[in-house]
């Protein structure tokens, strides 16, 4: 399972998973308290289903759920953990936001904002001696020539989540694709990564095309009337293909595909068989115990967002446990050495690459009801560690952390 390195058994890294920690290595605590800031987007985009409408507390929960399990390792230690939300609308000045943190001594800051706004704080943050975690934010020069020392990408890349997508289809042989992306900047960036994705794992994109988004209501009357007539038309007269690849970052259009398309295929990327980092349906690895828990304080189910918040937030208990420390800048240096992982319900150990701050993970492959697969997929192999096959490796980095 990858862990060897830490001498770790199969079996004593299964009762470690279901717990979602490992117990501290008898480092000597320094006690203290460690305030965690989240600048937290209030924009909400329009969804196609009903059943997409994110709560008001969309990976805050996550977040708070982390706290609780932080405070309850760190007691045992003298530690304590604080969560400080800084809920932000659009056009929020964001300075401002690291000023209100820095005033309660928070130098560890989390936030779901876009990568603009994530640029934006990282040189804020740098000037206030602050390291950021990127919990939303999949853009890959944020990972490559945007790149920063101190900033902590907690949410895939784009190009971990078409890599997932790609090694499943390659391995299934589906390797014919017809590509529909938006008209959106994001989207466009979306199928640049699935067009690498192909070109890496040996699959042909064999024609491509556009879905405009015209404007209007996504929910009307009339709307099932229209994508039944509209979505056969955008996908008509297409080379024979294995399988269509929806690059759809808004939500526009993609959540219309299955069912709809002229020719009978299955349809993955951002509908259909969706890469994800988390899904409610998840249950392995003691994936039902978090699941439950979530659903207990909260009254409703556990999504991606919330994942990767309760991730940031444990990665620093975790270092504040395996340290003994409260420093922040002790925890950042313990989570970007070797010696880090995190256990989150997904079967391995997560660690941070040392060449752009990205954390590995395993990415779950949903129908929306189910998890159909894990990437990376069996025979993707890599030198050192299978999970650097998803996304930019080593070699191929543009990043220079500074």
């Amino acid at each position: 399972m990858g862990n060897a390195r830490n001498g770790i058994s199969r079996r004593g890294l299964v009762a470690m998973l279901a717990l979602g920690a490992l117990a501290p290595r008898g480092a000597r605590a320094d006690g203290g308290v460690v305030r965690v800031g989240y600048i937290r987007s209030l924009i909400r985009r329009p969804v196609i289903s009903l059943l997409d409408q994110p709560g008001p507390d969309f990976g805050l929960a996550g977040a708070k759920l982390a706290m609780d399990d932080n405070n309850t390792t760190g007691s045992s230690l003298g530690q304590s953990f604080d969560l400080v939300d800084v809920p932000v609308r659009k056009g929020a000045n964001l300075p401002a936001a690291l000023d209100q943190l820095a005033g309660q001594g928070v130098r560890l800051v989390m936030t779901d904002l876009d990568a603009d706004s994530v640029l934006l704080l990282a040189d804020g943050a740098r000037t206030r001696g602050m390291t950021l975690f990127n919990l939303a934010a999949q853009d890959d020069s944020l990972r490559q020539q945007d790149c920063r020392a101190d900033v902590i990408h907690v949410a895939p890349s784009r190009s971990m989540l078409t890599d997932a997508v790609a090694q499943y289809l390659v391995w299934k042989k589906w390797t014919r694709w017809l590509l529909v992306y938006g008209s959106y900047p994001s989207d466009k960036l979306l199928a640049d990564a699935y067009r690498r994705s192909a070109k890496r794992f040996g699959a042909k994109i064999v024609q491509e095309k556009i879905s405009e988004d015209t404007g209007g209501s996504r929910q009307s009357d009339s709307g099932v009337v229209q994508e039944q007539q509209q979505i056969p038309v955008l996908t008509q007269g297409a080379p024979d293909y294995d399988v269509l690849v929806a690059a759809d970052e808004n939500q526009v259009f993609a959540g219309y595909l299955p069912y709809r398309t002229w020719d009978p295929r299955p349809v993955a990327g951002s509908a259909g068989l969706e890469p994800v980092t988390w899904d409610p349906s998840s249950e392995s690895w003691g994936g039902t115990q978090l699941q439950n828990r979530f659903v207990r304080l909260f009254n409703r189910r556990m999504m991606p967002l919330d994942m990767q918040a309760w991730t940031g937030a444990r990665m620093i208990g975790e270092a504040a446990s395996h340290t003994g420390s409260t420093d922040a800048g002790k925890l950042v240096g313990y989570m970007k050495s070797p010696e880090f992982g995190i256990a989150a319900y997904k079967g391995q150990l997560l660690t941070l690459r040392d060449w752009d701050l990205q954390l590995r993970q395993p990415i779950l492959l949903s129908d929306g009801r189910t998890v159909v697969s894990i990437s990376p997929q069996p025979g993707f192999l890599h030198q050192s560690n299978e999970l650097d096959t998803l996304g930019i490796d080593r070699p191929e980095t543009k990043c220079k952390l500074q």
